[in-house]
């Protein structure tokens, strides 16, 4: 088992129990945040993808070994019902390589996908949104600042972004805040491992903590 892998199972039944008056919804008022929360972070539909998506990751691991780095599969499904939420026509997946990329590209089969792993990948075609962005590279926090200075001018009311370990590390924790706090930025969701921004600013802007 690798170090994060151990620090990630370690860890999680302490988080679970401090943000458990955070679950599934409870204490929201919102219609759209409480459907968001239930329908979507909490979705508990057997998508036929799953298991594609479960065979095709155990092959490619075979090839790349360690190489891609270990993510929880509910990160990874909640990941691809993300992408099929907001059925954007981009995808920007900046980060290291790792098995989430599969789960991106099937959650829209007719999105563009861009996957950068430095900042020096990040190849956008001029005025082209960025409808979805997943930033997975906590252990480099100033090459996740950088992508999203880079990508949010692009970002349109229709746009949401995911960033990975928001709560792993001091740094990513104030990171965070200051994304929150971008006046670009709309409602946002804390899951402790992902971050999930929204810009649609016609929605009263809200921050919440969700026990994911």
């Amino acid at each position: 088992m690798s170090i994060s892998r151990t620090l990630y199972v370690l860890v999680r039944p302490y988080t679970w129990v401090s943000r458990f008056r955070h679950r599934r919804g409870y204490g929201v008022h919102s219609p759209f945040a409480f459907n968001f929360i239930t329908r979507v972070i909490f979705e508990r539909a057997a998508y036929y993808k799953y298991a594609e998506l479960r065979a095709l990751e155990k092959r490619q691991k075979q090839e790349k070994g360690a190489a891609w780095l270990y993510e929880p599969l509910r990160v990874k499904r909640l990941l691809f019902r993300l992408v099929n939420f907001s059925q954007p026509g981009t995808v920007v997946d900046a980060g290291r390589l790792a098995a989430s990329s599969l789960y991106l590209k099937a959650g829209c089969e007719r999105a563009v996908y861009l996957g950068a792993a430095d900042l020096s990948e990040l190849f956008l075609e001029a005025g082209e949104p960025v409808d979805f962005l997943y930033l997975h590279d906590y252990r480099r926090p100033d090459f996740v600042e950088q992508v999203f200075q880079v990508c949010v001018p692009r970002a349109t009311a229709r746009s949401l972004f995911v960033v990975e370990g928001i709560c792993y590390s001091r740094p990513m924790k104030k990171l965070w805040r200051q994304m929150q706090a971008d006046a670009r930025v709309g409602i946002t969701f804390d899951l402790y491992d992902l971050g999930i921004l929204f810009f649609d600013k016609s929605k009263a802007k809200q921050d919440y903590i969700v026990n994911f």
